[in-house]
């Protein structure tokens, strides 16, 4: 039996996959279904793009820019191939950026995501988690159309997450600050905006020590469990 033969599909397809492959409003809609259904019906793997967001611009001012390249292989190549990505270098004269195909034999270490309970005592969670759901997915199948809402929850709170300042060091901020306004308050009296801004830090304080007390028993059941 002859071996498989190896390949990879690359170039300007001059369509985009979803509404975030450019950046402004727009697109048509039907065209990105038929481009996905066409892409799941050939079974093809999108290898991973890294660097830049868009690979076309229309070179305005404003510009408009849109993911239009895209390179895909089969399952054969990711078992033989599973570190091989896609890296965008910079445009020069072309309204395309230039892309460099790397090809890798290492399997690379999986990106797990852990969310952490504490997040949910956090004033901005539900605003965070109500954007993550209410981003418009493409699908008819309610199954599918779950699975793609809870994949776009995962990958806001993900990015939401590794912007939020350590817990730790806001602690250890809130508590400074409260020990200034205190040293201030032995040598005179604090102003009504002082006063107000103390008791705004001691409750947030409050609500920060609550999310570590909710860290560390994570982190204990976590530790109790793979033992």
């Amino acid at each position: 039996m002859p071996p498989e033969i190896l390949w990879l599909i690359v170039g300007d397809f001059n369509l985009i996959r979803l509404p975030e492959d450019r950046n402004r409003p727009g697109g048509d809609v039907n065209e990105m279904l038929h481009f996905n259904e066409a892409i799941s019906a050939l079974g093809l793997i999108d290898l991973i793009l890294k660097g830049r967001r868009f690979t076309w611009s229309n070179k305005q001012n404003p510009p408009l820019l849109e993911r239009l390249d895209w390179f895909f292989t089969s399952n054969s190549w990711t078992s033989l191939f599973p570190d091989s990505s896609v890296s965008t270098l910079n445009m020069e004269t072309s309204d395309h950026v230039p892309c460099l195909v790397s090809i890798g034999t290492n399997i690379p270490k999986s990106a797990i995501f852990r969310f952490e309970n504490y997040l949910m005592e956090h004033e901005n969670f539900m605003t965070v988690v109500q954007h993550g759901w209410s981003i418009p997915v493409y699908h008819t199948d309610v199954a599918k159309k779950i699975t793609a809402k809870f994949k776009n929850l995962r990958r806001v709170i993900k990015a939401w997450q590794s912007h939020l300042s350590s817990l730790k060091d806001n602690i250890s901020n809130v508590k400074i600050t409260l020990e200034l306004l205190c040293m201030i308050e032995e040598f005179r009296d604090l102003t009504l905006l002082e006063w107000n801004f103390k008791s705004l830090l001691e409750d947030k304080l409050l609500s920060l020590l609550k999310q570590h007390r909710i860290y560390w028993k994570q982190r204990c059941t976590i530790k109790w469990v793979k033992e």
